[in-house]
């Protein structure tokens, strides 16, 4: 089975068309071995990092009950989990393991889309993602990625546009 015929993959792409971007849909594309990482998937692509959204999925609260939230973030910073947690207005988001992420999206690290998860997720997308003219998401898959703009994250999620950096961006005063 090819990575567009995944199952996780085909999901990703029928929330893609049914919420009008069929062009998304249509540019899914498997790239030879796995991009877990922003870093590896701009090489594969021929991109700049920052041009990778990834998708990072936090817990808010923390017993068996807790909700996830998907921080849609510029792969050329981390995501600053004070600035994630005023922008989703709640005391504190956590770290989230491998199976609290397939539990809330379907998918594996490294693999997670915007869209395609069991139910719709809180989200919030980085602003510095608009700097590209087109930004890159994965597909369901690790291997699976789509094009987008900045615009197309927020239309497609739902979610709410803010600055995800902390005061240092790679490490970098």
């Amino acid at each position: 089975m090819s990575s567009l015929d995944h199952p996780a993959v085909a999901k990703v792409a029928a929330a893609l068309a049914e919420a009008g971007q069929a062009a998304a849909a249509e540019g899914i594309r498997v790239l030879p071995a796995e991009v877990r990482t922003a870093a590896q998937a701009a090489e594969a692509l021929g991109v700049p990092v920052g041009a990778i959204a990834n998708s990072l999925i936090f817990r808010l609260g923390s017993d068996k009950n807790a909700s996830a939230l998907l921080a849609l973030t510029s792969g050329a910073h981390r995501a600053d989990p004070e600035t994630l947690a005023e922008l989703a207005g709640v005391a504190e988001v956590g770290k989230a393991d491998a199976d609290f992420v397939r539990a809330h999206t379907g998918q594996p690290i490294g693999g997670v889309a915007p869209v395609g998860h069991p139910e719709r997720l809180p989200t919030l997308v980085d602003t510095a993602l608009r700097a590209h003219d087109v930004v890159w998401a994965a597909a369901g898959h690790p291997k699976a990625v789509f094009p987008t703009t900045f615009a197309g994250l927020v239309a497609l999620t739902g979610g709410t546009p803010g600055a995800l950096a902390g005061a240092e961006e790679d490490g970098q005063p």
